[in-house]
This record gives C-alpha cells, structure tokens and sequence, in this order.
C-alpha cells in the first residue's frame, strides 16, 4: 500500500476547520485534523506547500518513521502550525490503518483500558446565579464533572462567558475583540462562586475551573489555596507556561490539582512540569502536539510522575480530532479526563461520525478507524471566513495573556 494522493479541505459550518485527507493506491483513506484557531490559512499552506509532496508514494503504515521525517527533517521544528501539520497527517495514517485491519484505531494503541472516557462540559453565566442555572442544566444533561465559568462583578467581559444565552464559543468573525481584565476583582469572586456551587449540589460532582493562563505564579497559588475547601478536579492553566518554574511556586502553596497544556505542542514544552511533578494533568490535544505518535509518547512519559492526562476538547478541535482524542483515551492507562465542547449542528453534518455521549461519558465506537467522515459536497457549502480569538487588556489599556 502506498500513499497515492492527498487534499486539504477548508470549511466553515459556524467555525472554521482544516482536514487533510490522504487516500491510497488501494481505496482506503484517513482524515486527519489540521485546524489552529485563528491561524487556519497557515497550516493549510504548510500542508499544501512543502508536506504533501514529501508524503506521495510512501507506505502509510510507517506511521513513526514518517513523524521522524516530518519533524526532524524539517529542521526548524516545533510550533503550532508545524506541529498541527504534522498531527494531520499522522492521524490519517491512523484512521487508515486502523480501516486497513478493520479495527478501531484504540486497537493499534494498545486496546481499551476502560470502557468508556469521562468528559467534562462547560457551565457558564454572566453572574453567580446563572451560573449555578446552568450548572443545573448540564447536570440534568448527565454530565457527571463540569466547568464552571462566571461574569465578574466589575469586569464588562472575561474568559469562558457564552454570549445571550447560547453555547460558549471563544473564536469570533472578523478581526480579534478586546477583553478587558483586572486580577483582583476575579481573586475575590471566584472562591465565592465555588462556594455557592458546592453548596447547591453538594460533593459528588466534579468540578473544574480556568484561570486560561491570566495570573502570577503568586496569585494563582492564593487561587488554588482559597479554592481547597471545594475540592475541585483542576485549576486549568493558572498561568503561563513559558517559565515552567513559575508552578513550581504554586505548588509549593496549593493541594488543588493543576492542569495545563492545551497551547503545547511537544514533550518539550512539558517536560519540566512533569518530571517535577509541578502539575497534575497535562492537556495537550491531539492535533497541537503532533498527533496520536507523539502524544502517545507523552502520555507514556507522564505515567513515570503520575501525571494523567486531560486532553483538550474545545470546538476549535473538529470531529476528526474528537474521535483520535477518545481512542487515545480508551486505550492508554493514565488517562483523566476529556474536555467535550459538543459542536453545532451544522458541523455534525459535515462530520459524521460514531462517538456518542453516553450518561457522563463518551465512546468511540467499535467500527474500523477513526469512525469520522467528511461529507466534502456538505462542506463545500460553508466557505471559510476570517475569525480570531480575543485579545485581552488590563483596565488600565495594558496588553495581557488572554
């Protein structure tokens, strides 16, 4: 079997998304995910320009010589738009594989260590209140562990908000809006919304919180300190992670489990977090950490450490990734958690697939491959259209982390 040919699909159906879709010489094909929000364009023309030629003619199956060859003789390795490019084809040699041997692709990675994956939602509110509301709705949906986001009194907008009512979605039309930030009103609220959350659903239900990477190392280990008593599941990403010592100094504060890693995009972006222990679980995704390959390898590397895994799940993540994501989460022993952002109709459309949502958990389903599809006519309906996340500023107009 040789690689014959391979195609980069942009499309639009509410956000944007980049599949790759390489097809054999003997009819099978894989997709594989390539979308890096606000930065589509880019890896599409990575695909395009300089990864696809390399790939014609080679043996799908040698899924790990061809991570090498992409990552190491690119020479100027890393980042995100490499490392998504990368990711997209290493999972559709996955998907293709696994429809090759008909079996599902956790088969390949070493079969089901559970039967199903435990999947946190996202519960928001622009106050306390609703907040709390909607805590109600998702806990009535079956969902068994949740986030928990609310507007700040004082601050007009912050992180993890739906707008009017509807799903929360980060990545918006056109060029970037502006938030607007201050840490001390948000040090006040927050332990004072888990509080009320605990008070109103007692302890049996998991509960998460992000702090999407805005606080010093100080402030977050006054968060996580303050938090104690709510036992949450994990403070996600307290703080930035280019100085990865700066959670050494919240650890050294704080028994709150800490997670991080959704904008890492190789082991080495996580390796003094782990062989430290500074965090608890490390949430690289599927399609920023180079695919099933690598991320494998990282999973493995933080079972030393006792470090599970929670990979990122939001809906800047397509289908494709979904499915890779819940057959690495079946198959691999230190599994977590897995963030699930259910996406719109309109992208189920495009993506048909056999993973379903099952009393708090989800399941890959049991046919060959990934189980995703891409209905290409469907998807040509939704052009691609320019959109970005937030940037983010404090009161007093500085640029911050959003």
């Amino acid at each position: 079997m040789k690689i014959s040919a391979a195609s980069v699909n942009i499309t639009s159906p509410g956000r944007n998304f980049v599949t790759l879709k390489i097809q054999t010489d003997e009819g099978i094909d894989g997709l594989g995910d390539a979308t890096l929000n606000g930065r589509e364009l880019s890896v599409a023309s990575y695909l395009n320009d300089h990864v696809i030629p390399c790939i014609i003619g080679r043996d799908p199956f040698q899924t790990e010589d061809i991570w090498q060859y992409l990552y190491r003789g690119a020479y100027w390795r890393r980042g995100p738009v490499t490392m998504a490019a990368v990711a997209a084809v290493d999972v559709a040699l996955w998907d293709i594989k696994g429809k090759a041997l008909n079996t599902p692709v956790y088969n390949l990675l070493g079969g089901k260590s559970r039967e199903s994956v435990l999947v946190y939602c996202h519960a928001t509110g622009s106050d306390t209140d609703h907040a709390l509301e909607d805590v109600a709705r998702h806990r009535e949906l079956g969902y068994k562990a949740i986030r928990v986001q609310s507007g700040i009194p004082g601050l007009s907008s912050t992180y993890g908000i739906a707008k009017s009512g509807g799903k929360y979605e980060p990545a918006e039309r056109g060029l970037p809006s502006e938030f607007a930030w201050a840490a001390e009103p948000y040090l006040r609220h927050v332990p004072g919304l888990f509080a009320r959350v605990r008070e109103n659903f007692g302890e049996e239900l998991c509960l998460l919180h992000d702090c999407h990477h805005r606080l010093t190392p100080i402030d977050a280990a006054r968060l996580g300190k303050e938090l104690e008593p709510f036992h949450l599941f994990w403070l996600e990403d307290p703080t930035t992670a280019e100085l990865q010592e700066g959670f050494k100094l919240i650890r050294q504060h704080t028994t709150t489990p800490i997670a991080v890693g959704e904008v890492f995009n190789s082991i080495w972006d996580a390796h003094d977090l782990i062989r430290n222990q500074w965090i608890d679980f490390i949430r690289m995704s599927v399609v920023h950490a180079g695919g099933l390959t690598h991320l494998k390898k990282i999973a493995d590397f933080a079972a030393l450490y006792h470090v599970r895994t929670g990979c990122h799940g939001a809906t800047d993540l397509s289908p494709v990734t979904m499915a890779a994501a819940l057959h690495f989460g079946m198959a691999i022993h230190n599994f977590g958690i897995q963030e699930h952002m259910p996406h719109n109709g309109e992208t189920e459309a495009v993506f048909p697939h056999s993973y379903e949502f099952v009393d708090g958990n989800m399941v890959p389903g049991d046919g060959p491959g990934l189980g995703v599809d891409l209905d290409e006519a469907l998807a040509a309906k939704y052009p691609y259209q320019r959109a970005y996340l937030p940037v983010n500023r404090r009161l007093d107009g500085t640029l911050t982390d959003w």
